[in-house]
């Protein structure tokens, strides 16, 4: 299986356990014999958040997060010149979330499989799964 990249809301509702996160989501986000990756870019989405009084954490603070999401072997993928630049690249009309849109050009660039709710992601042809 291509190496999923678990966009932010998802992995948020898994380290939180909630049971927003569809069975198909919780089987591969908890499956550890696949590469599970979550971008820097999600990490500067929950930074911000925070920092604004939107997304408040169950489990601590966003260093707390990171270090569950480590626990639980899912690599933080960086954010390289390549996919940085190729949001340029996609529609404005699809999706204005600059935070979603790199996690396209990411998942568009490396072949990953998105795991996400957010049907959005399906105008760039982003493999998703929820």
């Amino acid at each position: 299986m291509t190496p999923v990249l678990i966009d932010t809301q998802a992995l948020i509702w898994f380290v939180q356990d909630d049971p927003k996160l569809s069975n198909r989501a919780l089987a591969l986000v908890d499956d550890r014999s696949s590469r599970r990756l979550f971008s820097v870019a999600s990490v500067w989405e929950m930074g911000i958040k925070i920092a604004i009084g939107k997304l408040p954490l169950k489990h601590g603070t966003l260093d707390d997060f990171l270090r569950i999401i480590k626990e639980n072997h899912v690599e933080l993928l960086p954010v390289l010149t390549p996919e940085a630049a190729d949001v340029a690249r996609l529609p404005m009309d699809r999706h204005q979330d600059p935070f979603d849109r790199l996690i396209a050009a990411q998942c568009l660039r490396y072949d990953f499989t998105l795991v996400s709710a957010d049907e959005q992601f399906d105008a760039y042809g982003v493999r998703r799964i929820w």
